[in-house]
């Protein structure tokens, strides 16, 4: 095989409609072995030309270079024994009443239908999901401050006077540094992030703090703080634009399982199930 064969078979392995195409032809053949009468030959193993490029990019995924021919052909022979070993065990019935097999066809099947590629959404589509689901992408308040640290330990008994004298001297204009701390002096963030770095307790302070003063003690899940809050956006309704990406991920995953649940509801509508009644044991001797 040539080098640029090689290069075009593995461009041509790489494509998800041809992943599609497979699986479903494993699944295909799968039925079929078990139902051997449906073939002339059961016992000849075709190795495709599609299996060999599948071969092929499955080791260059794994070691970022194409196999040389000795590492194909290990690779051939590996699925070949793969293949002898799995019709033989679908002739014993091996597969039977195995539930870790019937999960795994089922998993297939799911698998092919998540592999298709839906039509990408129209901006209507995805601002009428937005609509429907607003509180899914509310943003969240929005909070700018400077805090300055004190360590409750370092302070002890003096903590209270401490703070006071610290907060008068900022009213005056004065700069303060605070203890030595890895934590931001500004912040600029989501209530979230507030939360996560400073705990609940301080991000709830900050809800109702008045701008532009400097405001404390507030306690964190670090020390004490004094805080002053620069700006304060509150929770809104996000617009398309701030969140079109989560927005088309949510909507092409429901779209994927209403498509999924319609394509069951079609076959199991051609099932008719009965479920038999327990053996009558008697009455007890």
């Amino acid at each position: 095989m040539s080098g640029a064969a090689r290069t075009h078979l593995r461009r041509i392995a790489r494509e998800p409609l041809l992943h599609f195409l497979l699986l479903g032809a494993a699944l295909t053949g799968s039925y079929g072995w078990l139902h051997r009468e449906a073939f002339d030959s059961p016992n000849e193993i075709v190795v495709s030309r599609g299996q060999l490029t599948n071969l092929d990019a499955q080791f260059e995924r794994l070691w970022r270079r194409p196999p040389t021919p000795q590492e194909l052909q290990g690779l051939l022979d590996n699925w070949v024994r793969e293949e002898i070993f799995y019709r033989e065990g679908l002739v014993m019935g091996l597969d039977r009443d195995d539930p870790v097999v019937r999960r795994r066809i089922g998993q297939k099947i799911e698998f092919i239908l998540d592999s298709g590629i839906p039509p990408a959404p129209t901006p209507g589509e995805l601002q009428a999901w937005l609509v429907g689901h607003p509180d899914a992408y509310r943003i969240e308040p929005q909070y700018s401050l400077t805090q300055i640290y004190f360590e409750p330990q370092t302070h002890r008994e003096r903590l209270a006077a401490d703070l006071a004298g610290a907060r008068g001297a900022l009213d005056r204009g004065e700069t303060i540094g605070g203890d030595s701390t890895l934590l931001p002096s500004t912040v600029n963030a989501s209530a979230s992030e507030v939360q996560r770095v400073f705990g609940g307790e301080f991000e709830r302070a900050l809800r109702d703090m008045p701008l532009d003063v400097w405001y404390g003690p507030v306690r964190s899940g670090f020390g004490v703080h004094l805080v002053a809050l620069h700006a304060r956006e509150p929770a809104r309704a996000a617009t398309l634009d701030e969140v079109r990406a989560a927005v088309e991920r949510d909507f092409s995953r429901a779209r994927a399982q209403e498509s999924a649940d319609a394509f069951y509801a079609r076959l199991r509508a051609t099932y008719r199930v009965r479920v038999e009644e327990p053996a009558d044991a008697g009455p007890p001797g």
